[in-house]
């Protein structure tokens, strides 16, 4: 599930993103980025603004000047370098003396048609989509800030590619999940780990990063009946995926069992990622779930079973700290593996 995506609801993606991400949507021009004009101690050095350009403007003056763009608005290092080798080969195709106001959707269009099919060189759903976004950001700019009278890239389309439904667990495997590291809570050697991951993840919902970075003052248990787990965010771009999840009240003696056992200081799970994995493939051999079982099935897992069981969508989105936009491809594969078999 991916990870989802950024959360920002405007029309391109995040300046930060990598540059293998799928193209989400982000605003332009972010906000509260220090840089030129603003307050605020300088984190880099802040590119000269060009003069200004024109439609009779050259396109390798226009890449140039929208470099400095970038720089200024804080853009990330790995977004730049893939925007400049998306425009280089748009460069290629069109001509480094080419007037940009002379550029319209019919040209962009066959650039498209020709990376996808006419240029002889693999182009994966994902390259296409960030190539596209390139496009997109680059003539936003342009049309913007008046140095074009329109945007051609505005009317293009992102078709984003399609995915196969994911692999979730069905409920004779969860039952069985659940009853296999459950009966390690009162084994001849006690591990609560395995059942408090399990169930943990099966009832929240939570990202593998997410589950890493709990730290114990993240779980409140005032009332040990209906304790409570606060999903944080150091990064303050990610803070609208925080959020507060009821935890059923079978969880605490778990919690305390575990804490008994494994005595962590500072974080839930003082391990690496890779360990847990390991526990999530054992967990799935002693009970005899074939292909084993991972964070993102049980993600998904959770999603189905709540969305089945009647939570409505948009508590659903919230649950899972998604963003409106990457809701939109998410939901219809719920909904999906949520149905009745046909």
């Amino acid at each position: 599930m991916a990870s989802a995506t950024p959360d920002r609801l405007s029309s391109y993606p995040e300046a930060n993103m990598p540059a293998d991400m799928p193209a989400d949507q982000f605003a332009m021009f972010p906000k509260g980025r220090p840089g030129r004009g603003s307050a605020g101690e300088m984190t880099r050095p802040i590119a000269s603004i060009p003069a200004a350009l024109s439609p009779d403007s050259s396109l390798s003056a226009a890449i140039s000047a929208f470099h400095g763009h970038m720089i200024r608005q804080g853009f990330s290092e790995n977004t730049i370098k893939a925007f400049q080798a998306d425009l280089r080969l748009f460069t290629r195709y069109m001509a480094a003396n080419r007037a940009i106001g002379s550029i319209g959707q019919v040209d962009l269009a066959q650039f498209l048609t020709w990376m996808r099919a006419d240029r002889g060189v693999p182009c994966s759903p994902k390259t296409y989509a960030r190539r596209l976004t390139t496009l997109k950001v680059f003539f936003a700019w342009l049309a913007e800030a008046g140095f074009i009278p329109a945007d051609p890239a505005a009317p293009l389309i992102h078709e984003r590619p399609s995915t196969p439904l994911p692999q979730l667990l069905y409920d004779e495997q969860v039952n069985a999940l659940l009853s296999t590291t459950r009966d390690l809570l009162w084994a001849a050697r006690p591990d609560a780990r395995p059942y408090l991951l399990v169930s943990l993840v099966l009832q929240t919902g939570i990202k593998k990063s997410e589950c890493m970075d709990i730290k114990l003052e993240h779980i409140d248990l005032s009332n040990p009946q209906a304790p409570v787990l606060y999903i944080r965010y150091a990064d303050p771009r990610r803070t609208r995926k925080e959020r507060k999840l009821a935890l059923g009240p079978g969880f605490t003696p778990v919690y305390r069992q575990y804490l008994r056992e494994y005595a962590p200081k500072e974080t839930l799970f003082e391990c690496t990622a890779r360990n847990l994995e390991y526990v999530l493939e054992d967990m799935a051999k002693l009970a005899e779930i074939l292909g084993g079982v991972s964070f993102e099935q049980l993600r998904w897992t959770c999603a189905v079973r709540d969305y089945r069981n009647g939570m409505p969508a948009d508590q659903l989105r919230q649950k899972l700290g998604l963003s409106s936009i990457s809701w939109r491809e998410t939901l219809p594969k719920i909904q999906t593996l949520a149905q009745p078999a046909l």
